[in-house]
């Protein structure tokens, strides 16, 4: 099963932390990937630029209005990603605690929803027809 896992934190944390702090942090990244990306349990992942970049895009009544950021003021921002495969829940859990934004932000892992195939096709023909 496939979860995602999304990498919150404090954005100024990375314009605050010592050089040295940061080095050990990439450090943990690195690790984390070399040991989950040959184990084919981290399928891909980004880390994100900062939420100044951010578009927030709404359709209301058929007019679309655009904001810039995010869509609402948080303490812990959007990040960055990592896809997994897991057998379960609980193993997502265990690889996603080992992520190193855990230790200074949260990780929250959601279940990506599966889609049946006849679904898929239905829409990749609606897509070629439309």
């Amino acid at each position: 099963m496939k979860y995602l896992c999304l990498i919150y934190e404090d954005e100024t944390f990375w314009t605050r932390t010592p050089k040295p702090e940061l080095d050990a942090i990439m450090a943990d990244y690195r690790a984390f990937g070399t040991s989950y990306i040959p184990t084919g349990h981290v399928l891909g992942g980004n880390a994100l630029q900062p939420t100044a970049t951010a578009t927030t895009i709404r359709v209301r009544n058929g007019k679309v209005s655009t904001t810039d950021g995010p869509f609402a003021e948080t303490r812990e921002q959007l990040g960055g990603y990592y896809l997994l495969e897991a057998k379960d829940l609980n193993e997502a859990i265990q690889i996603a605690a080992k992520i190193p934004g855990a230790k200074t932000g949260s990780v929250e892992v959601r279940p990506i929803m599966e889609v049946p195939e006849s679904v898929l096709n239905l829409m990749s023909e609606s897509a070629v027809s439309g």
